[in-house]
């Protein structure tokens, strides 16, 4: 039978409401706040007094973007490094993770050891950097996309997934002739959607948000990507001067602050809109992987 509430219990959900309320206002206004500057005059913004809507509403700050050539090809980039980057891991980290959970595996105790110090230590920047160089991926799409096709710590917790798949299953299928790669992409990987879905998610958002190898590793100006344009306009004064004048001069209600929070909208939007389809299979997706090691 259901517990009768009592006073002390009323307040208490009282006091947990309220709580989570003023946890969920701080950190929902922050991106509310931006969202809102992003579609007002950046001239009036400077004014200040802006704090619920947009006090003189316009358009221009995501005109002035779109219509921008090098935010246009950085979009394409960007998009592209993430789709092929995300998808690129997720197959190659789970063929790698599907080998390595096969019992009976020759040598795994030396593999897990070499994937354990490897997650653990690396050569510096300086080492990587000659690396890319000796690979030829400098200045080329692929530094984008192929030194991230392997991720160690999704590694693990592929691992510890596909250990939870019943071994009869494989069995059966071997049974009837099929090879291992057909049980890996007709049976294993259907029955791993909250797994893929957990790892697509992570890997979209850093292939997403990522500009450090846009900064060091890239020099065409048509590979760069819009997180490092939008650091170029972060770091940019906030009152235009000199070459930035002439930046903003085809539209005079656009400055580089307003340029700036519209670029971290745009940065953001995607994730946010994408995030709550995967949620169901990413939180899954986490306990599942979990639960051995």
């Amino acid at each position: 039978m259901r517990r009768k509430r009592t006073t002390e219990d009323r307040v208490l959900d009282s006091l947990n409401y309220v709580a989570l309320a003023l946890i969920g206002l701080c950190t929902f206004y922050p991106f509310y706040y931006i969202l809102i500057l992003s579609f007002n005059q950046g001239t009036d913004t400077a004014f200040g007094g802006i704090y619920l809507w947009p006090r003189a509403f316009t358009l221009d700050n995501y005109t002035y973007i779109f219509n921008d050539g090098k935010w246009s090809s950085a979009f394409v980039v960007t998009l592209a490094r993430t789709v092929v980057g995300a998808g690129l891991t997720v197959l190659f980290t789970c063929l790698v993770a599907y080998g390595l959970s096969q019992k009976g595996l020759l040598f795994s105790r030396f593999y897990f050891i070499f994937f354990i110090v490897a997650m653990n230590f690396s050569g510096g920047l300086i080492t990587y950097y000659v690396l890319l160089k000796g690979l030829g991926l400098l200045n080329t799409f692929g530094v984008y996309v192929i030194p991230s096709m392997l991720n160690l710590f999704f590694l693990m917790v592929a691992i510890s997934f596909f250990r939870e798949i019943p071994a009869e299953i494989g069995e059966s299928a071997r049974i009837d002739g099929a090879k291992e790669l057909q049980i890996f992409f007709t049976i294993i990987l259907p029955v791993s959607l909250p797994l893929i879905a957990t790892m697509a998610l992570f890997m979209g958002a850093g292939q997403w948000n990522s500009w450090l190898d846009s900064a060091y590793f890239v020099q065409n100006d048509d590979l760069r990507t819009m997180s490092y344009r939008m650091i170029q306009i972060i770091n940019q004064s906030m009152i235009p001067t000199d070459n930035a004048s002439g930046q903003y001069a085809a539209m005079r209600q656009v400055t580089g602050f307003s340029v700036q929070v519209t670029a971290m909208v745009i940065s953001v939007a995607p994730i946010v809109c994408v995030y709550p389809f995967l949620q169901k299979y990413f939180v899954k997706g986490i306990m599942l992987g979990s639960v051995k090691g």
